[in-house]
């Protein structure tokens, strides 16, 4: 392998200007790194038109905010919009608590329903002892989960009042 690639560096090597040609100075005989035909770089990128549109939307923003905030009328709008989304997010919150309860409470009679079935198997000598308990376990804590969650939403809504 390296012998045949010998040949091809050779080549490259005999392609490549020499250093005093690559770093020759194009001003004032100083030395540089580059090579001067690599130095023009346009001073100012193109910005895209989606950027544009982005500063532009930043700059009303601020516009907007500032004189918002100079407005009776903006800053009373805005108040409300505040009072109205902490109201709502009070009571949606609530019931989330309320969903979930019955959520819970559901899986709880689910897990009862296994109870009664794995106890009529233990009757008859079909099931262990401990498919009972891991059954009791499941509905202690789910039936616990959801009861908790409706506890939570009446203190909620007596805190409100």
């Amino acid at each position: 392998m390296l012998i045949h690639s010998a040949p091809r560096l050779a080549i490259l090597f005999s392609q490549m200007p020499r250093a005093t040609e690559r770093f020759a100075s194009s001003l004032s005989g100083a030395t540089s790194i580059v090579a001067p035909e690599t130095v023009k770089i346009e001073g100012v990128s193109k910005l895209s038109t989606a950027r544009k549109f982005g500063v532009a939307a930043r700059v009303a923003t601020q516009m907007a905010t500032q004189s918002a905030k100079r407005s009776r009328t903006l800053s009373a709008m805005w108040s409300a919009v505040k009072a109205t989304a902490r109201s709502f997010g009070h009571v949606l919150h609530m019931l989330w608590l309320e969903v979930i309860g019955t959520l819970f409470l559901a899986m709880a009679g689910i897990g009862g329903i296994a109870l009664v079935r794995e106890y009529v198997k233990y009757q008859g000598h079909r099931a262990t002892a401990g498919r009972i308990v891991v059954a009791v376990l499941f509905t202690l804590t789910f039936a616990w989960f959801g009861v908790s969650s409706f506890w939570r939403v009446r203190q909620k809504s007596r805190g409100a009042r």
